[in-house]
């Protein structure tokens, strides 16, 4: 029983396709065009994985994906790497383990997320999306501005534009909502969305379910699953989501870790 190194893809696949909407960013990462940014522990017990801890390196500050519905298990695989992770870095913690590491590191909370799944694609089919824009790298530079402008500090990977699956919709000559993808893969079929972003003088226009519903589309004809997080306390946002359908699936919380502050 403890922590292995895990290389082997389709051993981590098998496990993470056990809850597909709680791990679909994981999965995501299996990916060729992710995959060689990534690190993977597992908990063995038996001969079998228990836990599967993900570590993202593309981003300046590394990101932990350590969520599970056996917390417990968690914990313990997560402790047993601590000396491995970085000094800085970026987690996804189920809520118990979140508690633990708050207690022994220096971190800074981002609060309550929910991991959501869209389970119900049918709300997608009576939305026009006539007016909705497939972006490319032509549009760099104005999508840029209009995430600082809405949402200063989001975090965007500039590359993800080459997956074809970034939408938007413009008004009075401007981009003025845009819907896209953090994690995208064809070969295991899913997808997580993000840059969600709307300028503030247009929102409460229904351009966000709009320009999302085409994205959703778009991505149903490659993949056969679509998640994204949401901050619990963002209502309005989850609102949205609910009514494309979009369901919680389990809360999450985000945090900066020091593991030597």
């Amino acid at each position: 029983m403890g922590v292995i190194h895990l290389y082997d893809k389709n051993l981590i696949e098998a496990f993470l396709r056990r809850n597909v909407y709680l791990h679909i960013y994981s999965i995501g990462d299996l990916d060729d065009f992710f995959f060689p940014d990534t690190v993977w522990y597992g908990w063995e017990q038996e001969s079998e994985i228990q836990a599967v801890v993900l570590l993202y390196t593309a981003s300046d500050d590394p990101t932990l994906l350590a969520l599970s519905e056996r917390q417990d298990i968690m914990w313990e695989l997560v402790r047993s790497i601590f000396h491995l992770l970085p000094e800085r870095f970026y987690a996804h913690l189920s809520p118990k383990v979140a508690e633990v590491v708050e207690g022994q590191c220096k971190i800074e909370s981002y609060g309550k997320h929910y991991k959501m799944g869209l389970k119900n694609k049918t709300l997608l089919d009576d939305i026009d999306c006539s007016q909705v824009i497939r972006l490319t790298e032509n549009d760099l530079e104005e999508m840029l501005a209009l995430c600082e402008e809405s949402e200063p500090g989001n975090w965007f990977n500039e590359r993800i534009l080459q997956t074809k699956q970034y939408f938007g919709l413009q008004l009075d000559n401007r981009l003025v909502s845009v819907a896209g993808v953090h994690v995208y893969s064809e070969k295991y079929r899913v997808a997580a969305l993000g840059n969600i972003v709307t300028h503030p003088n247009y929102r409460g226009r229904g351009f966000g379910k709009v320009v999302m519903a085409a994205l959703c589309q778009s991505l149903f004809e490659h993949v056969d699953n679509i998640g994204l997080n949401v901050k619990a306390d963002n209502a309005p946002a989850i609102a949205l989501y609910e009514k494309l359908g979009f369901e919680i699936v389990s809360p999450y919380y985000e945090l900066m870790v020091l593991t030597h502050p």
